[in-house]
């Protein structure tokens, strides 16, 4: 059972998904925090208020804090507009400019009977040569 779990662990999808989490969970923080400190104090130069967290309204005994859903919606779009253009455009860039190559390869040229013939032979004489050996 430890062979087996090691084997699962050290499987390349597991490491990789594993790094990927760390990695977006470290991205997420960064723009978060140019999000929270930067971009939100843009915002308040024309809005006024540089966190929406404090807007709220209450019924009776209940608080409803429509401002924190409105500074996390902010920060949400934020961080999914840099994902866009600075992940998915670019990989999809790198995808198309590959497949145009690829497109742009040259099909291979078909033989003539008589080179096949000729390669056929070549193939017999390697044949009998490995078969002496």
């Amino acid at each position: 059972m430890v062979k087996e779990f090691r084997d699962f662990i050290l499987r390349g999808n597991v490491v990789d998904l594993a790094i990927a989490v760390m990695l977006g969970t470290a991205f997420a923080t960064v723009v978060g925090s140019f999000t929270e400190n930067i971009l939100m104090n843009v915002i308040a130069l024309f809005g006024g208020q540089p966190n929406f967290r404090g807007l709220d309204f209450s019924i009776g005994d209940t608080v409803f804090t429509y401002g924190a859903f409105i500074t996390d919606v902010v920060a949400f779009l934020i961080l999914a507009a840099v994902l866009f253009f600075f992940v998915v455009k670019p990989v999809n860039m790198l995808l198309e400019r590959r497949k145009k190559e690829a497109a742009a390869a040259p099909a291979p040229v078909p033989l003539s009977p008589a080179a096949e013939r000729l390669l056929e032979e070549l193939r017999i004489a390697l044949k009998d040569l490995q078969n002496k050996n």
